[in-house]
């Protein structure tokens, strides 16, 4: 697959040299709550994981792509497709940016390059995102990129001691 590419940042497969980067991502605890990891993850686990990214849309059922930044090529963070569905022609949207590279808009840009990448090459009809009601950043990018709320899960999420309700967003290609 070739870069999505936008004026401040590139959308890129997954390479063997971002061991370290996923590695770092994945084991952050204040990534856990919006990506429902319980355990770290092992280099080894994450390097068989890279070794299998080859696999496509259709047939792994997600997609994960790395957010470089256009000027320094670094990798800042990461965007999803997950519960790809072609039958339905819809998918799940993840997004995360590492500490320091967030409110840059970064975000938006990358989330845009996927929506246009989804509907244009994936034909895909509707993506969905499942936001936290307290995740103010989340809920105003996905907003911003006319997602509509269509449901609140409430005590959905169990974090700290605490339940969180979660919101269902959709964008649906008409």
């Amino acid at each position: 697959m070739q870069a999505l590419t936008g004026n401040n940042v590139y959308l890129r497969a997954l390479e063997p040299e971002d061991l370290e980067f996923l590695y770092a991502v994945e084991n952050d605890l204040s990534f856990w709550e919006v990506s429902s990891t319980e355990t770290p993850y092992s280099k080894h686990v994450l390097r068989l994981y890279l070794e299998n990214a080859h696999l496509d849309i259709y047939e792994a059922k997600q997609l994960r792509l790395v957010i470089a930044e256009s000027k320094s090529q670094k990798p800042i963070g990461l965007i999803d497709l997950f519960d790809y569905n072609p039958k339905h022609k819809r998918a799940g949207v993840g997004i995360l940016l590492i500490e320091g590279e967030q409110q840059k808009g970064y975000g938006s840009e990358a989330l845009k390059l996927l929506i246009e990448y989804s509907f244009r090459h994936l034909n895909i009809h509707q993506l969905f995102a499942n936001i936290t009601m307290d995740n103010e950043k989340s809920l105003n990018l996905f907003k911003k990129h006319n997602f509509i709320e269509v449901g609140v899960k409430k005590d959905w999420i169990f974090i700290e001691g605490k339940y969180k309700d979660e919101g269902l967003f959709q964008l649906i290609n008409v």
